[in-house]
């Protein structure tokens, strides 16, 4: 699925949930509790829970678990990119061109002192 498209379709799902509306400020909110469910699904995947009241998982249930919830993230991501008419696909190039420059002026210092 292309970004454009599924930006776009995320964004009509939540308009036609009455989700759309909230604040981005709320919803920065929820990309914060998106990403401690992702913390929770990796340390399931790493660690285990370590949790009696909890049935434990076979490693392709945690995966799906930490899946849906990236899945999540990104859908915050999405909607507050769109709520400032910002194109996934602007954000993926603007962030690799920062990083390309970044290390590129990293590795040509590094050349300059050896």
């Amino acid at each position: 699925m292309e970004l454009q498209h599924y930006q776009q379709w995320i964004s009509d799902f939540y308009k036609k949930r009455g989700w759309y509306t909230l604040s981005s400020f709320i919803r920065v909110g929820f990309l914060a509790e998106e990403t401690g469910e992702v913390a929770r699904a990796v340390r399931a995947l790493e660690i285990g829970r370590d949790r009696p009241d909890e049935k434990e998982k076979d490693p392709e249930h945690l995966v799906q678990d930490l899946t849906e919830e990236l899945g999540d993230v990104l859908d915050n991501v999405f909607i507050l990119a769109d709520k400032y008419d910002i194109r996934f696909e602007d954000i993926l190039t603007s962030h690799k061109s920062k990083l390309e420059e970044r290390f590129n002026i990293l590795a040509n210092s590094k050349e300059e002192i050896q």
